[in-house]
């Protein structure tokens, strides 16, 4: 045994390198096996505890690898302290261990800014008031400074003088991280003027979005559009074009209708005896009819109209009296809005006919529910014109053309 000792002494004496190699292995060995206790025993304890906790952070520390970035520093300083063991690979080794440890501090911070900001995204206030882009800023100083200090270590420069150089090559960094400064000051204006939240509908045709945005980045804008499809909007881009925010709708509770219904110009007429009695007996028109005739009488007596003449005068119109039902029926629907502007207007006439056109609010702004309310009021409209001796415009099909000598015949 003794001579066993005496040959690895000499062979030791004889090769220091083999000696620090050797030794080398064995610190990596110990270094490894402490790392697996930590991440196996250790990390699996806190996960433990973590699930017993009410509070979500320490969840969000797990979840974003916090804690197994942390359980690195342990092997890296078990290495450092044994370093008077291979005095030959000392300073190279030392200066290795001091690269990671530098860049695995960064990565805790970024990994603990990360958790920051899930756990702040789960309050309500989040969607109002994202942190996410400010975070980002910090991630990438972080990262910044500590590549600062790693060229430091391998130039074995001062980094406080390499940081005093920096504003030597201010123009070079606002040319390299051009786009990220103009995505900050964007991501500012934007949280200033409460331009944009988490869960707004916006419509950017100009990026070919349209729906719910999903995620506010320092760099990116993520819209998740109504066929499930993702468009990254650059952050920046959202200030240099015109984009439309549907939050008001969301806020007011409203959802706006606005569709004509175009009459033939040809089936407008004067209302007759027979029509307006006809008319009384429309529940929604009944109080109409009665104060329409008073005033009109009223109006002809006392400017001693001639009504034997149907132009003189004012008389009631078959067209006017379809506007009152249709204004009366959007009032009297439970799907309207009522504290929001509903009427029925006349637009001007054209080529198409007159449109008559609804101007409300639903009180469901679901889309699906918005589009089968506005449908069964057009149903219920299209189908009570000829109730009125009108007639919808409708540009001549193959059928008419078809139907157009039998037609022309019957009237021979």
């Amino acid at each position: 045994m003794q001579k066993i000792s005496a040959t690895i002494r000499q062979l030791f004496d004889k090769f220091p390198w083999f000696h620090d190699t050797i030794f080398f292995i064995l610190i990596l060995i110990v270094s490894y096996l402490a790392l697996v206790i930590t991440i196996k025993l250790g990390i699996r304890l806190v996960k433990k505890f973590a699930r017993k906790t009410k509070t979500k952070f320490d969840d969000l520390l797990i979840s974003h690898k916090v804690l197994h970035s942390l359980a690195y520093f342990i092997p890296l300083l078990i290495i450092k302290n044994l370093l008077f063991l291979i005095p030959l690979f000392a300073k190279t080794v030392d200066g290795l261990v001091n690269i990671l440890l530098i860049f695995l501090t960064a990565k805790v911070i970024a990994s603990f800014l990360n958790a920051a900001n899930g756990y702040y995204e789960l309050k309500p206030k989040a969607k109002t008031r994202p942190i996410k882009s400010y975070l980002q800023v910090v991630i990438i100083i972080d990262y910044l400074v500590a590549l600062i200090f790693i060229i430091g270590i391998l130039t074995h420069q001062s980094p406080w003088m390499l940081l005093s150089g920096i504003g030597a090559m201010t123009a070079i960094v606002l040319l390299i991280f051009k786009d990220t400064i103009l995505s900050f000051v964007a991501g500012l204006q934007i949280n200033m003027y409460d331009l944009l939240h988490v869960g707004d509908w916006i419509e950017m045709p100009q990026f070919g979005a349209d729906g719910d945005v999903v995620d506010i980045a320092l760099h990116t804008i993520k819209v998740q559009n109504w066929d499930k499809s993702i468009t990254i909007i650059p952050t920046h881009k959202l200030l240099d074009n015109s984009f439309r925010n549907w939050r008001g709708m969301e806020e007011t509770g409203g959802r706006r209708i606005k569709r004509a219904i175009y009459i033939d110009q040809n089936s407008v007429k004067f209302c007759d005896p027979e029509m307006i009695e006809r008319f009384r007996r429309i529940h929604l028109l009944q109080d109409y009819i009665d104060r329409k005739l008073q005033e009109l009488e009223e109006y002809n007596k006392a400017h001693h109209i001639d009504d034997s003449v149907k132009v003189n005068g004012r008389r009631m119109t078959n067209i006017g009296t379809f506007r009152v039902y249709a204004a009366n029926y959007i009032k009297n629907h439970p799907k309207i809005h009522q504290g929001l502007t509903k009427m029925v207007r006349q637009l001007p006439p054209g080529p198409q006919g007159l449109p008559i056109e609804i101007y409300a609010f639903t009180n469901d702004i679901a889309w699906e529910n918005y589009e089968a309310i506005q449908a069964d009021i057009f149903d219920h409209l299209l189908a009570v014109v000829p109730e009125f001796d009108l007639r919808i415009f409708q540009n001549p099909t193959g059928q008419d053309f078809a139907q157009l000598p039998t037609v022309i015949h019957s009237r021979r």
